[in-house]
């Protein structure tokens, strides 16, 4: 009935039963090319090596893999090892600004590729030296603030946190709803109890260990669709595009910088372009100074008037008048 190797015909088993839906034994037999006689003694070998396989009998029969106590080996057909592989991937290059999240991702990528057969692994080797990944794409959020703010989410309480705005750091009290990825960033979307109204929290701003609180109303959303909403809401604030040149390797300059604001392009050994998107000059300034990375402003003009003219309030201060910067 099936041209499969008994082994080919078990690894298809368990990658069907590992998609957590519930099976027909009917269907599942039909799935994997084979009787139901060798589907049972199948599902039998498969429960003697630990995989947890539940069956109900009767109308509405099926088998399905249930949660175990502990993970049994994950069976991935080619196109789901590629995805994850480069997922995992893409989740480690991206994480510069959260280290925790990097290691842990590059961690499972590793031991991922060390399982796949060497045809698969070639196949994942060859796509991961034909895409290049860049270092600073996406700043992933550290584990456990993650873990913190979706439970809140989902259970629907309050958490308290230090945040650091551009006017200042302040203590903040809020209920999660969402986590969202919008212009390479991640904000929190929660409703904020000292405003009384829907406010967005940039993840990277958030100080510290989040404190859980008690339980809050839950309050229907501003939209339906979230996305679109913040996307319209954003619009009024003005993002800044600041291209510079970077007298620094550009994996020297992303572990330099306190926070990375776009992306890093490797010019050479010792340069790179930093294209950063912020939302005021300052912030910028005070990153690129708390680096001590030196740099060349290559647009816009703005950026550099603004340097210049700080530059000679500072020049000021020293008392160096003889040093003094004349703006453009």
């Amino acid at each position: 009935m099936s041209s499969r190797t008994p082994r080919e015909r078990m690894l298809r088993l368990l990658s069907l039963l590992q998609t957590g839906r519930q099976w027909p034994a009917a269907d599942l037999a039909r799935a994997t090319a084979t009787t139901p006689r060798t589907l049972r003694r199948d599902i039998g070998f498969l429960r003697e090596l630990g995989y947890p396989v539940q069956s109900a009998r009767g109308p509405g029969g099926h088998y399905r893999l249930v949660a175990g106590r502990a993970l049994p080996p994950l069976m991935l057909e080619d196109d789901e090892a590629i995805a994850t592989v480069l997922g995992l991937r893409l989740a480690a290059a991206g994480g510069a600004g959260s280290g925790a999240t990097a290691e842990a991702a590059g961690r499972a990528a590793d031991k991922l590729r060390r399982l796949l057969p060497p045809r698969l692994r070639r196949t994942t080797d060859e796509l991961l030296d034909a895409v290049e990944i860049s270092a600073t794409s996406v700043a992933l959020p550290a584990p456990a603030l993650l873990a913190t703010l979706t439970r809140a989410a989902s259970r629907s309480t309050t958490v308290s946190f230090g945040y650091e705005s551009r006017t200042g750091t302040a203590e903040r009290e809020v209920g999660p709803v969402r986590l969202l990825r919008l212009k390479q960033r991640w904000y929190l979307f929660a409703w904020d109890l000292d405003r009384h109204d829907w406010r967005t929290f940039r993840l990277d701003r958030i100080i510290g260990d989040p404190e859980e609180g008690g339980p809050l109303p839950r309050r229907p959303l501003p939209a339906e669709d979230l996305q679109t909403y913040l996307r319209e809401h954003f619009r009024g604030v003005p993002e800044l595009t600041v291209v510079l040149t970077l007298h620094a390797g550009a994996t020297d300059a992303a572990s330099r910088l306190y926070r990375v604001d776009g992306t890093l392009e490797p010019l050479g050994d010792d340069s790179c372009r930093y294209v950063a998107h912020v939302d005021s000059y300052q912030w910028l300034t005070v990153v690129l100074t708390l680096s001590d990375v030196d740099f060349t402003v290559e647009s816009p003009e703005d950026y550099r008037k603004y340097l210049s003219r700080h530059a000679s309030r500072l020049m000021d201060a020293t008392g160096s008048s003889s040093l003094r910067l004349e703006e453009p």
